[in-house]
């Protein structure tokens, strides 16, 4: 297994789409924040909005930079380690990676030099519109991104040309993807929950040392309520629908997901459980009588497909990572609205700021929606094996045959020796400004 070639690429690739999106989530997620206190700077002339807005900016671009530094490497991934995939489906994804580029991500960058650097030159309203422009850009990058993907999860739109290869039939058809509708709300929602939970966290530690109170409640406040009502949207309706769509349209992955080998209807949602490929069940299981024919299919009487319903070399290859990734974001989504729901009770009756150990729990937490987001798209990714594009290519066809598992692994560890100084430096960035605090200027 350790001589596939095929497997050291995945691993590379993951590796490396996994630590670029640590740093475009908060982007994403923080985006919005800096416009509305833009906006309300704007609109009350309050100082406080202004500074807050010029705080989170700082953080912000620190992130961008990362992200553009280690977002890179994957479009050179394509040609180097996915050159079939490349050469099977270039001609239908690389042009929406083409869009990011051109449209989203030169939008976004060129606004963000003017939001960081350009308040005083181009006064209130402009810089406000700098704050709009960097937000737009950030989430059409994500738009971009998600068609191509969506196309993975569930092509269309395409035909095949005489050579074996993919063009486009229908640009619309391809764009207006339904997957992407769902899966962009669920994916900006889960980012907007990062965002959140960052900037409470920030607003937690300052109130327990006692530093910036009025920035502090403000971090507070905004974070905790857009943190409960994101966390309450990536449940439902996008994490609802995003669930009926894999029921619709990849039944093994809904099967592997749940652990669940047999059909039937009354189909039980498992809470606790561990899959026994060997043996084909799901032992030691704690299950939710007939709620996975409901939300998947929309009623109790509906037929839920098993696993051994289907070829086995089309099984997802990891069905234990893919249901334990499935199952620990659950969780973690479940946590998330109890503890922004406490918050946001303790701070509607003026108990927050007071209250100690709620204020740890908020400060300590902010790793945890990172977690949950990576183990979101390892479900999404994992579940559409063995295909890179979903019924039509397969993972193994894709990867770069004249690249040994030895150059893999030894570029990996260059990635990884890189990785380690940038975070480290990423790091020691972000804590100096949240040290400094709002109040500080460069």
């Amino acid at each position: 297994m350790f001589n596939d070639p095929a497997l050291w690429h995945r691993i590379q690739f993951a590796f490396t789409i996994t630590y670029h999106y640590l740093f475009p989530q908060l982007t994403m997620g923080l985006a919005w924040f800096l416009v509305y206190w833009k906006w309300k700077a704007l609109r009350t002339g309050e100082e406080k909005y202004a500074q807050a807005a010029r705080f989170w900016a700082k953080i912000f671009g620190l992130n961008f930079a990362v992200g553009v530094v280690t977002g890179i490497p994957m479009e050179f991934q394509f040609g180097t380690n996915w050159s079939g995939f490349s050469k099977y489906a270039g001609g239908v994804i690389g042009q929406t990676l083409a869009m990011e580029g051109m449209f989203a991500f030169f939008l976004e960058s060129a606004f963000i030099g003017a939001l960081i650097w350009g308040e005083k030159r181009l006064g209130p309203k402009l810089h406000f519109w700098a704050a709009v422009g960097v937000a737009t850009g950030s989430w059409l990058s994500g738009v971009f991104i998600l068609v191509t993907n969506s196309f993975m999860q569930h092509p269309v739109g395409y035909t095949v040309l005489a050579d074996g290869t993919l063009a486009f039939d229908n640009l619309w058809a391809y764009l207006l993807n339904p997957w992407v509708f769902v899966q962009f709300a669920h994916n900006q929602c889960a980012a907007l929950v990062t965002g959140s939970f960052v900037v409470a966290a920030v607003g937690a530690f300052y109130t327990l040392r006692k530093q910036h109170a009025e920035q502090a409640r403000l971090y507070l406040n905004a974070g905790t309520l857009v943190g409960l009502i994101a966390s309450l949207l990536v449940a439902f309706p996008t994490g609802d629908q995003q669930a009926k769509f894999v029921g619709r349209y990849q039944p093994i992955t809904l099967a592997a997901m749940e652990g669940r080998f047999q059909g039937g209807k009354l189909a039980d949602l498992a809470v606790i459980g561990q899959p026994n490929v060997a043996k084909r069940r799901l032992e030691n299981p704690i299950e939710l009588p007939g709620v996975l024919s409901f939300l998947a299919y929309g009623t109790f009487e509906s037929y839920v497909r098993g696993l051994e319903e289907f070829p086995e070399d089309e099984w997802p290859d990891n069905i234990e990572l893919l249901y334990y990734s499935f199952h620990i974001m659950i969780t973690l989504g479940t946590i998330f609205i109890g503890l922004m729901g406490l918050a946001c009770l303790l701070r509607w009756r003026g108990r927050l700021e007071k209250t100690t150990p709620m204020l740890w729990a908020i400060m300590l937490a902010f790793p945890f929606p990172y977690i949950a987001n990576t183990l979101g798209w390892m479900t999404a990714e994992l579940g559409r094996q063995p295909w890179l594009i979903y019924g039509l290519f397969r993972t193994t066809h894709g990867a770069s045959k004249m690249v040994s598992p030895g150059d893999v692994i030894f570029t990996l560890i260059g990635w990884c020796g890189l990785y380690f100084v940038l975070g480290v430096l990423f790091l020691y960035l972000v804590g100096r400004e949240i040290m400094h605090g709002p109040e500080h200027e460069s």
